[in-house]
């Protein structure tokens, strides 16, 4: 699953801090933009990794045309591929669930070589993202 969250990039002294203001209190910073960008990917990535694992609600992301920035810098959009980063860098344990579908189902997908642990996961992590307390 890929995300895309609106950062805050300032330049500094030397380098760059950036900011992604949706993920509280992730920041990170680098002697050149390039690296700004992928240290900010990377913390986001992180935050959002450490946050699925502990069972935590991940912030829907903000339109970038309602960030407001503290101060003098500019915003850009990063793409976060947590499935990726999570093959990387996530909790190697794997729990087995048993389900039910329906037969024709079942066989539909086998047809088109459909990878059901990975549907599923993948199905999972949109729901966790999307979903709104009540």
């Amino acid at each position: 699953m890929k995300l895309v969250y609106p950062a805050c990039f300032y330049k500094e002294e030397i380098g760059y801090s950036v900011e992604v203001p949706d993920l509280k209190g992730c920041i990170t910073q680098a002697d050149t933009l390039e690296e700004a960008i992928e240290m900010a990917q990377d913390a986001a990535l992180g935050w959002i990794l450490t946050a699925i694992e502990d069972n935590e609600e991940i912030p829907k992301a903000s339109n970038i045309e309602n960030v407001k920035m503290e101060e003098e810098g500019f915003i850009s959009l990063l793409l976060l591929d947590v499935d990726k980063y999570s093959k990387k860098y996530g909790s190697k344990k794997a729990v087995k669930k048993t389900l039910t579908i329906p037969d024709w189902l079942n066989r539909r997908a086998e047809k088109i070589g459909i990878n059901f642990s990975k549907t599923l996961q993948e199905a999972l992590l949109n729901k966790i993202i999307n979903f709104k307390s009540k």
